[in-house]
């Protein structure tokens, strides 16, 4: 089947967001928007030639039509000729002095895998993820790992997992241009640099920092140093030192400097970062990491004056979209569109940022047995709810996952069910079928409704029309709002105001 893009008439009630040389990138995408009615899925072979979706509302859902993500991508393709759906073109961002890179998916540094290993592999990390997350979270503990060739070593920042989502910035003067991964349950900026005693496999040159004009350790003296969690130095030259460990029992190691990052051509000199000399675990592709948690050395603590301690992104359903991820750092991060939450401070775990939850609908009717006390955040830092870039799939309590679960079964009895898939127990087998009617699903924040489109939580798990509902529980107290949920929104992160927002369509 060839590559299938989807245009939605929205014009009435009735029938009625590039990055060519990233390989496993889909080019599809799917815009939709509802208030109670969110498109889901087309698991008939349809010819690219031919696509016509008939939107029907009616309490809490709709008929639709979707495209499959495991067809191949064709550039012979053609798509019907529909008119584009009409949304507001006002601009929604307040300025345009701001920074804006790409972001791109960890799946497109493998090029020679099926889309369905890739989910796979993507739950397979997710999986590994969400264990370093709550271990970190029960610990609450940062013993200090001591290795050769520290006189005491540094331990910052949390779970990184694999991480989801990366963009492409220079390091150094001249600036050397590498991959990062963005993760907002991480605080230190590190990359791999040479020499290096171990490294993992990075699709770039490893950093050489005896190359770089801009790039200085800092003294043992500086309060940068001292502002770690612990401090470790080299009693030889005088310089700081640091090790990131995650809740995976990844590492890195190495030389604590300052640098000059280059995004699309926007320098921002002296940001405190590491340079691993010893890199080990589960790092994958990209030369590093960029830390967008709220801990004092992340990338939004330190540049937090520049851009007004203001970012967003918005992520794109990769399975259905040629326009890439986007994130933005300023007053222009943030969205007219966008509805608020406050942020939740947990004292004992500073780099996450935690939300209130208070409750969840499916078909426009709130879930008995959901309500704010299953995610209360205690005063021993335990249980709440964080909203997590590095998460894939959104993991709540056992008993709201439960209740959850079990309200969106009832509304979607209509539909056949199929097997369990890895960490699913929902799932349906939607092969041969053009169109499908889903309950709706809204989660509530304190002071924010985020209405998600179908695609966010009814997912393809293989290539043959099989779907599952795209949440899972866990034993945990902590629960994790993941990407796949947050696909098509701009997350907003106003720190300055101590707020969380999301917007639909953000990615426009």
């Amino acid at each position: 089947m060839g590559d299938l893009r989807i245009e939605i008439d929205l014009f009435s009630d009735e029938d009625s967001d590039g990055v060519a040389d990233i390989q496993a990138i889909f080019a599809q995408i799917l815009m939709n928007y509802g208030r109670r009615c969110v498109p889901i899925y087309s698991g008939r072979q349809i010819s690219p030639l031919l696509l016509l979706l008939l939107l029907l509302r009616r309490r809490g859902l709709r008929r639709v039509g979707v495209p499959n993500p495991y067809s191949p991508p064709s550039s012979n393709s053609l798509s019907p000729s529909l008119p584009q759906p009409q949304f507001d073109t006002q601009e929604t961002l307040e300025s345009t002095a701001a920074l804006t890179v790409e972001l791109h998916h960890l799946d497109s540094l493998s090029t020679n895998k099926t889309p369905s290993d890739l989910f796979n592999l993507r739950l397979h990390r997710d999986a590994l993820r969400v264990d370093s997350l709550t271990s970190l979270t029960a610990a609450r503990s940062r013993t200090p790992l001591r290795r050769a060739g520290f006189s005491s070593s540094v331990i910052s920042g949390l779970a990184q997992g694999s991480g989801e989502y990366f963009t492409r910035l220079g390091v150094g003067t001249p600036p050397r241009y590498i991959f990062m991964v963005l993760d907002t349950g991480s605080d230190v900026v590190w990359l791999q640099c040479s020499p290096c005693r171990k490294c993992y496999s990075q699709s770039d040159p490893i950093f050489n920092p005896f190359k770089s004009k801009s790039f200085a350790g800092i003294p043992c003296s500086s309060p940068l140093c001292r502002r770690l969690d612990s401090s470790g130095c080299n009693t030889r030259r005088h310089t700081c030192l640091y090790q990131v460990s995650y809740g995976d029992g990844s590492f890195t190691t190495g030389d604590f400097a300052t640098e000059t990052l280059t995004f699309r051509g926007n320098k921002i000199a002296k940001v405190a970062l590491g340079c691993g000399h010893d890199n080990e675990g589960l790092f994958v592709g990209a030369a590093g990491l960029l830390g967008l948690g709220r801990g004092r050395f992340s990338f939004p603590s330190q540049t937090g004056l520049r851009f007004n301690h203001k970012f967003s992104y918005c992520l794109v359903d990769r399975s259905a979209s040629s326009k890439p991820s986007s994130m933005v750092f300023g007053d222009a991060a943030i969205s007219r569109l966008a509805r608020f939450t406050p942020l939740i401070l947990n004292p004992k775990l500073e780099t996450f940022y935690y939300v209130e939850l208070i409750g969840i609908s499916v078909g426009g009717v709130r879930v008995r047995g959901i309500s704010a006390s299953l995610f209360k955040l205690d005063s021993a830092g335990n249980g709440g709810v964080i909203i997590d870039s590095g998460t894939s799939v959104t993991r709540l309590t056992r008993p709201a996952y439960t209740a959850l679960r079990d309200a969106f079964r009832a509304g979607a009895s209509h539909l056949k069910r199929g097997p369990e898939f890895s960490l699913f127990d929902t799932c349906y087998d939607l092969s041969g079928q053009s169109a499908v009617k889903v309950p709706t699903v809204v989660l509530h924040f304190r002071g924010a409704d985020m209405a998600l489109p179908a695609t966010n939580y009814l997912i393809p798990v293989d290539d043959s029309g099989s779907f599952c509902f795209a949440f899972a529980g866990t034993m945990s107290g902590l629960s994790i709002i993941g990407n796949i949920q947050q696909q098509g929104f701009r997350v907003v992160y106003d720190l300055a105001g101590s707020r969380i927002g999301f917007a639909p369509r953000g990615c426009t």
